[in-house]
C-alpha cells in the first residue's frame, strides 16, 4: 500500500505483551486498572503505543465508561512527550472514564495527603495505597445504569453527496469538511454509508479526503480510528487528507507514529492530488 512507512522504534515496555501486563479489567467494580508503576515515556511514539492498547483493550470489553484506577509511583515523561501525553490521555478521560483515581506509594506523595487534608489544596482523586483507592471507588456512583442512545448528527442522503468515484482516476475523493464527529455513532454511520457504496464497485480506490473544518470529538476517536483501520484494509490503494485543521491534523499524526501508515496531509487538494500522483507513480515502479 502506497501509504504504508515503518512505526517509529518502541522500547520493549511498550510491546503489545508489556502493556497487557499493566492493563487489568474488573468487571464487577466496572474499573480498568493501569499500572505505570517504573514506567518511563521517552517519546511520544511510545505514550501513542500506550494509549492505543488502552483503548484497544476498552472496545474489547464492549463498554465505554469505566472507572479508571492508576498507579503512577516512579513513573516518568519525557518533555518531547508531555503534549502527546496530555492529549491522548484527555480523549479517554472524555471519552471512557466515570472518574479516574490515582495512587502513588510514595513517601513524599504520602506526607503531601496529609497535609493537605481539610484544606483547598486538598486532591480527593490522590491515594498513597492501592486498598484506600479501591475502598473510595466503592461510594462512587456508576453512569453506566442508563445506555447512552447518541442522537445521529449525520444523513444518509446528505452524506453521499460528499462521495465521489471516479474510475478514470482511480480516486475516490470523500468530502468531510465542516463536520463534527461527535460519538461512535457518527462514525458507524457515516462508514457503513461510505463502504456500501464502495462494495458496489468491487475494487480498490486511492482516497481523496477533504478535512478542512473537520472535528473528531474524543468520544468519537476511538471507533474513528478502528472504522478507518478496517476501510484502509479492505478498499485502500493509498489515502491522502488536505485542510485538516491545526487541532485535528495533531492528532491524526499522533495517531499515526506507532502505526505502519503515513498521515499523508497536505495543505490544499492540488497538493494532495500530487501526492496521489507520487503514490502512483511509485506503485508502477
Amino acid at each position: 500500500m502506497a501509504d504504508r512507512k515503518a512505526p517509529s522504534p518502541l522500547g520493549p515496555d511498550f510491546s503489545p505483551g508489556a502493556l497487557d501486563d499493566r492493563i487489568t479489567v474488573h468487571e464487577g467494580m466496572q474499573t480498568i486498572e493501569i499500572d505505570y508503576t517504573g514506567l518511563t515515556f521517552d517519546t511520544s511514539a511510545e505514550v501513542g503505543a500506550f494509549y492505543d492498547r488502552i483503548e484497544q483493550r476498552i472496545t474489547e470489553t464492549g463498554e465505554p465508561l469505566w472507572f479508571f484506577l492508576v498507579d503512577t509511583t516512579d513513573y516518568r515523561i519525557d518533555d518531547s512527550a508531555w503534549f502527546t501525553y496530555t492529549r491522548r490521555g484527555r480523549d479517554v478521560q472524555e471519552g471512557h472514564s466515570m472518574g479516574t483515581l490515582r495512587v502513588d506509594r510514595s513517601a513524599d506523595t504520602a506526607a503531601r495527603i496529609e497535609r493537605t487534608r481539610g484544606t483547598d489544596r486538598f486532591n480527593p482523586n490522590l491515594f498513597a495505597s492501592r486498598a484506600e483507592a479501591v475502598a473510595d471507588l466503592s461510594t462512587r456512583p456508576s453512569r453506566r445504569r442508563t445506555r447512552v442512545g447518541h442522537v445521529p448528527s449525520f444523513l444518509k442522503s446528505e452524506f453521499l453527496r460528499r462521495v465521489r468515484l471516479n474510475p478514470a482516476t482511480d480516486i475516490a475523493e470523500v468530502d468531510f469538511s465542516a463536520m463534527s464527529f461527535e460519538h461512535s455513532r457518527d462514525v458507524n454511520d457515516v462508514f457503513n454509508w461510505l463502504e456500501e457504496e464502495l462494495r458496489a464497485t468491487r475494487r480498490k480506490w486511492y482516497f481523496l479526503y477533504n478535512y478542512e473544518g473537520t472535528r473528531i470529538q474524543s468520544p468519537a476517536w476511538l471507533q474513528y480510528s478502528l472504522r478507518a483501520d478496517a476501510l484502509r484494509e479492505t478498499w485502500s490503494l493509498g489515502s491522502v487528507r488536505y485542510a485538516a485543521g491545526s487541532e485535528t491534523e495533531r492528532d491524526i499524526r499522533q495517531r499515526a507514529e506507532t502505526r505502519e501508515i503515513r498521515p499523508n496531509i497536505r495543505n490544499t487538494r492540488t497538493e494532495a492530488l500530487t501526492r496521489i500522483d507520487e503514490m502512483k507513480a511509485a506503485a508502477r515502479r
